[in-house]
């Protein structure tokens, strides 16, 4: 299981440098007119984790693998996208694939840099892009009513999930978001939206893309937009993309000495993968041999057979236990051998939940 986070945005707001800054790469081409990004440009991103590198000087390791998170840069949207303004329909698809979205929003002023409405409002901008996630949803849910209409005769399930689909599209049709309709744990919700992938259910991330001064104060952009996210209990985040593409130039310790020079206590990136993690409720455990050091990526609650299909399906099937040391408790004890001789290693089961920075060998047998 891994993390994908769609950055969105209207046209000429920073998208491209902001992917490029977090993903530590140039190839999306950035420039002052929209649609400058045609296809959607993918990196995988290693996620930061200090304790990788903890359990590596115990371990001296031959390689160290972290867990991935995939950024993909998604073209501009407008006014019309669901109606395939603006190249609108396809980047529309494009964020289906993503589980997180992250909608970067301008928040400074520069008459230098056109803004494809005219002006600087980040709510508007929010609004109009929200508004094409919930208008493609629509479309996609009327399609979803029609077909159950055809099979009403031959179904004895239709009539009830077409009762409920209209349900969610009179609630859409309201101008609210599926992730606020109140029956979200009906199985037609959640069959319907792993289906069809409901962009308006999807878990959001607001990243003000601000100037250098305003990473540690506010303008009138910056106090809306986080009146908006606390109106709407979603997360705000303010980055400034020129900062992080400095940043990417830096040793470890010339990047943390620039941080506290700028008042933060971690990069854009840090950000956006914490939250991330947060929302989508996903947790690392580590597997630490001679050959690698490594972090798993999975869901919280999460049960040992799960967990270690996450290496190979082969472990889940032919489950043993898991030999199962916490990670303070690896540090403490300078690895595997001590932590066992002290009795911090412990034998686990089936019905074992992992938890955050478990360190695990498995045994199995297929």
């Amino acid at each position: 299981m891994g993390l994908s986070i769609g950055i969105v945005g209207l046209p000429n707001v920073g998208k491209s440098t902001t992917f490029n800054a977090l993903t530590k790469t140039q190839n999306a081409e950035a420039a002052n007119y929209p649609f400058c990004t045609i296809e959607p440009n993918r990196a995988l991103v290693p996620l930061p984790d200090s304790r990788l590198g903890a359990l590596a000087k115990i371990v001296n390791p031959q390689k160290i693998q972290y867990s991935v998170v995939e950024f993909v840069d998604i073209a501009g949207l407008v006014r019309g996208a669901h109606k395939g303004e603006g190249l609108g329909n396809q980047f529309l698809a494009h964020i289906k694939e993503s589980q997180v979205i992250l909608h970067i929003v301008r928040c400074f002023d520069d008459e230098n840099i056109t803004h494809v409405e005219g002006s600087v409002d980040p709510v508007r901008d929010v609004e109009i892009i929200e508004t094409e996630l919930l208008f493609s949803d629509i479309e996609c849910l009327t399609n979803r009513a029609e077909k159950l209409k055809k099979t009403l005769r031959s179904s004895k399930d239709a009539a009830a999930e077409l009762e409920f689909v209209q349900r969610l599209l009179d609630h859409l049709e309201k101008g609210f978001p599926a992730s606020s309709f109140i029956d979200k744990e009906n199985d037609f919700f959640i069959k319907t939206d792993k289906e069809l992938r409901l962009l308006s259910n999807k878990e959001i991330i607001y990243a003000m893309n601000v100037d250098e001064a305003l990473l540690s104060s506010d303008n009138v952009h910056t106090k809306a937009m986080q009146a908006y996210g606390q109106q709407y209990g979603r997360e705000v985040l303010r980055l400034c993309s020129k900062v992080e593409e400095e940043l990417v130039a830096l040793d470890e310790l010339e990047r943390s000495e620039y941080l506290h020079e700028l008042g933060l206590a971690e990069s854009g990136l840090d950000s956006v993968i914490r939250l991330g993690f947060s929302k989508l409720g996903l947790m690392s455990y580590f597997t630490a041999g001679v050959k690698e050091v490594r972090a798993w990526t999975i869901a919280k609650g999460t049960k040992a057979p799960a967990a270690a299909a996450v290496i190979h399906k082969d472990f889940e099937r032919g489950f043993i236990r898991a030999e199962v040391i916490s990670y303070d408790d690896f540090i403490k004890y300078g690895g595997e051998t001590k932590a066992k001789e002290s009795g911090a290693l412990r034998v686990e089961g089936k019905d074992y939940v992992v938890c955050d920075g478990d360190v695990i060998h498995f045994r199995f047998n297929v």
